[in-house]
């Protein structure tokens, strides 16, 4: 492009407006845009090859952004990971939450808000057993990790919530049984003797231990 004396004037085509200078509403549609690119590159990316066979670089170039950019949205792969998978989550919890209603006997019921997650999770099993490093051990101050920890304890209320409906136990029981059987389904599911096993056979692994608590 020839530039004029009067191009310092104005926003000649190959010149950024300044973030500062855009009304409030492109911005955060700006940055809305940049979050979907990143999180359909991330989720992509992940579910090919893994999340430690994915570099930053990578998921960067596939959203078309820089990595300053990225890092702005999530500091590490982790987060990236988490910023990937949460909404899975989310959507397998409601599913899980629904099933959960139309069925009467507890541990029926309990085992049907387990079962999506444990499907979500064992998708890619390495980047699942990665999800629940990251949630447990990842930087409490980022928000994805919030987002994930706030989706874990929705998940327990849920099933405290099927538990208060057996007569034989408490308010208070609910809550710290759901406690259990949340921690039951995490150790299952990441735990490294249970690699190989299918999501019917970490179910039945589930099942059998929550059905001894129940029947306490």
């Amino acid at each position: 492009m020839v530039r004029t004396e009067h191009s310092h004037h104005l926003f000649p085509e190959d010149t950024a407006i300044p973030a500062a200078s855009q009304p409030a509403g492109r911005r955060e549609r700006n940055k809305q845009d940049k979050l979907d690119r990143i999180t359909a590159a991330a989720s992509e990316l992940f579910a090919m090859h893994g999340v430690d066979e994915v570099t930053t670089q990578q998921i960067a170039d596939k959203a078309d952004i820089g990595t300053g950019t990225l890092f702005l949205y999530a500091k590490t792969k982790g987060e990236l990971l988490l910023l990937a998978q949460n909404a899975r989550y989310a959507e397998a919890l409601e599913r899980g939450r629904a099933d959960a209603e139309t069925i009467p006997g507890t541990l029926d019921a309990v085992l049907a808000i387990v079962r999506p997650i444990v499907e979500c999770n064992r998708t890619q099993v390495d980047n699942g057993r990665t999800y629940l490093r990251e949630m447990v051990f990842g930087d409490a101050e980022e928000p994805r990790h919030g987002e994930a920890l706030a989706m874990a304890a929705q998940a327990e209320e849920a099933i405290a919530a099927v538990l208060r409906r057996d007569e034989r136990v408490g308010d208070g029981d609910a809550s710290t049984l759901a406690r259990i059987v949340s921690a039951v389904m995490f150790l299952s599911m990441a735990a490294s003797v249970n690699i190989t096993l299918s999501v019917e056979e970490i179910l039945q692994d589930i099942r059998g231990q929550v059905g001894i608590l129940l029947a306490r």
